[in-house]
């Protein structure tokens, strides 16, 4: 018999009963029934039950061990009694008599449990990784992990694409984030970095004609941490595929994307329909380039309806320029706990509150259309104070339908004698017509609400965003058990920087649309063929045509700030490439890690990265980083600067 196993854990069933076997394991739990022992034992593999009773000689040695503890045990199979079979594992139907057992490692008192799901802080759990990572969940998210590795690298075999290796340690490049520089021993002075991302290299090989290029890269940022960002480093399906447009590059791409989905989503349902959504819009509808489009919410600009009002916040306010006033939707949200709910959120987020309008049904609403148009203009139901503008209104009414004018007619019957009352300050304030042509515009109804933000976008558009999701979770409207994906495109170029510079807004290597007439305006107006795609709320992908023809990358980067000088130093092996004749190409990069988040219904990415760092880039396990020793910094020439007090 083999020296530590004859199964695995999770290997034997009732066609082994009878048999003589040797498991090796962990002790996952030790249940004493009073002269009776039972273990489960566990292994990568799966669980068996094993026991020992007074009469095993193996008895006094089981006695002894504890949780976590690797034994390796001898016995027999018995077949459990019927009403004590477990059907939720393979091993349920048997157990394991044991006869021998031997330790093979024991264990100290854990520092943190790893038999159920116990919320340990995360310090402790990264410290320990190694328990952390024998947690069932834990187990399950990294095979998850190596599964979908796997899958993605077949399927993109079997979709024509070849697999290349690009170098680790290259020269610095502006990819958006900082570098992680290499200090070289054989050229004092002087640095390597680790690659944000095989760019420049993947671009190269489209160059030498090889052509749908793919790996699964490891990429490097010395980034700040967030929940669904690794701070140090993470991997990507990388793409680069030549004699493409932006459709082909979709094309390939959707079918790998729905079917991992499908493959690893637990049933939930993936829409195949991916929209294609302009920045711009992204940003107008949804407060974010990433859009959660499980909530229905569309936010809409009513400027139109606040200017000039009665609402003097809103109306000042738009007298400025590049100023508006949004609308978040909230179907089914029209009540006053909801709006104080609301409020305090947007209070939480830095602001006063939100404006808002709820719709209630009236109480005294005439019966119909008809009814108004029988009622004499001097007896309204309800007067109240403003029963001399009803009146108004209802003769404004009949005359628009005495001149078949029934759009107004009716509309005016809705604003002032329908079953639907607006309330709240700003409807009092802007008046029954404004208000009523809102909740036209909007589709909402009895029962729905309505909230603004207002001031220049890209101070509110990502609190509103925040609080189009609030309210979506909040109203159970964001749908739950699915994946919808959508296409963000047209990107702009550049923008400006706090000082008042032109930047590259993202990948400064995209082509601009137009090519380079386009660059000959306005940068801020310039359009890249960039995209990236949105997946419930997070970014998956991000790619782009490449620009590849000398004369646009050095115009492009000329608006940016960088002289030809500077391009030829920081991109000289692309920009001498691109001089010997360069296909069109274009590509893209999913991160692994943020898939497998999504796959594994978690919101943090250090629960699907095997070894992650904290929040402060720190490797808690293995100590880094780590102070260099005097002989490392001679070795490399280099001082290190003691930290400010």
């Amino acid at each position: 018999m083999h020296a530590y196993r004859s199964h695995t854990c999770a290997g034997l069933n009732k066609a082994d009963v009878g048999q003589t076997v040797r498991l090796s394991g962990w002790v996952h739990r030790v249940r004493d029934h009073g002269g009776v022992l039972f273990i489960d034992l566990r292994d990568h593999y799966g669980i068996t039950q094993v026991l020992a009773d007074s009469d095993s000689p193996a008895f006094a040695a089981l006695e002894k061990v504890r949780s976590e503890w690797v034994i390796r045990i001898d016995g027999r199979v018995k077949a459990r009694d019927a009403a004590l079979v477990n059907p939720k594992i393979p091993t349920g139907e048997i157990e394991v008599y044991v006869t021998e057992v031997e330790v093979l490692g024991p264990a100290e008192d854990l520092p943190l449990p790893v038999f159920g799901e116990a919320d340990y802080p995360e310090e402790t759990r990264l410290t320990y990784r190694f328990l952390d990572l024998r947690r069932d969940t834990m187990h399950q998210n990294m095979m998850l992990r190596s599964n979908v590795v796997r899958w993605l690298r077949m399927k993109m075999w079997d979709q024509g694409f070849t697999e290349f290796q690009t170098p680790i340690i290259t020269a610095s490049s502006p990819e958006g984030a900082r570098d992680f520089l290499v200090p070289s021993r054989l050229h004092p002075g002087k640095f390597y970095a680790l690659p944000q991302a095989p760019q420049q290299f993947k671009q190269l090989i489209q160059v030498a004609g090889f052509d749908r290029y793919f790996q699964i890269a490891p990429c490097f940022r010395d980034e700040d941490p967030r929940a669904d960002r690794s701070p140090t480093d993470f991997y990507q399906l990388d793409i680069e595929m030549s004699f493409v447009t932006q459709d082909d590059v979709f094309a390939a791409v959707q079918p790998v994307l729905q079917g991992l989905f499908e493959e690893f989503g637990k049933g939930r349902k993936v829409y195949a329909d991916w929209p294609r959504i302009a920045y711009r819009d992204a940003l107008k509808w949804y407060g974010s380039d990433k859009p959660d489009l499980r909530n229905p919410i569309r936010m809409q600009d009513v400027s139109e309806h606040f200017r000039g009002s009665g609402f003097a916040i809103f109306a000042n306010l738009l007298q400025n320029e590049g100023t508006e006033v949004r609308a978040i939707p909230a179907p089914t949200g029209g009540s006053r706990k909801f709006a104080d709910r609301m409020n305090a959120f947007a209070q939480k987020e830095g602001l006063p509150g939100m404006g808002y309008i709820f719709w209630r049904k009236k109480g005294s609403a005439y019966r119909s259309f008809e009814d108004m148009l029988n009622t004499p203009i001097g007896e309204i139901e309800n007067p109240d104070d403003g029963s001399k503008r009803e009146a108004e209104a209802l003769e404004e009414l009949k005359r628009a339908h005495s001149q078949n004018d029934h759009a107004r007619a009716k509309f005016l019957f809705n604003a002032y004698f329908g079953e639907h009352e607006a309330a709240g300050p700003i409807a009092k304030a802007i008046g029954p017509e404004r208000t009523e042509a809102l909740r036209i515009e909007l589709g909402l109804g009895e029962g729905d609400a309505v909230f603004f933000l207002g001031g220049k976008p890209e101070v509110f558009e990502a609190v509103a965003g925040r609080a189009r999701n609030e309210i979506g979770r909040e109203l159970g409207l964001t749908e739950t058990d699915s994946f919808r994906f959508a296409w963000i495109v047209d990107f702009p170029m550049y923008e400006k920087t706090d000082d008042g510079k032109i930047d590259f807004s993202h990948n400064p290597f995209s082509m601009p649309q137009g090519g380079l007439e386009a660059l000959s305006g306005d940068p801020l107006g310039v359009y890249a063929y960039q995209y990236d795609l949105a997946c419930n709320g997070y970014e998956v992908i991000s790619g782009g045509i490449r620009n590849h023809k000398p004369e646009i990358m050095y115009k492009a980067f000329e608006l940016a700030g960088y002289p030809n000088s500077e391009v030829d130093k920081r991109f000289g092996g692309m920009v001498k490439a691109f001089k010997y004749g360069a296909p069109p190409h274009g590509g893209c990069a999913a991160g692994i890690d943020r898939l497998v988040m999504l796959l594994a219904d978690t919101t943090n990415i250090r629960e699907v990265i095997m070894f992650p760092m904290n929040q402060r880039a720190e490797d808690l396990l293995m100590n880094a980083p780590s102070e260099p020793t005097n002989e490392q910094l001679r070795d490399l020439r280099l001082r290190v600067i003691p930290k400010e007090a």
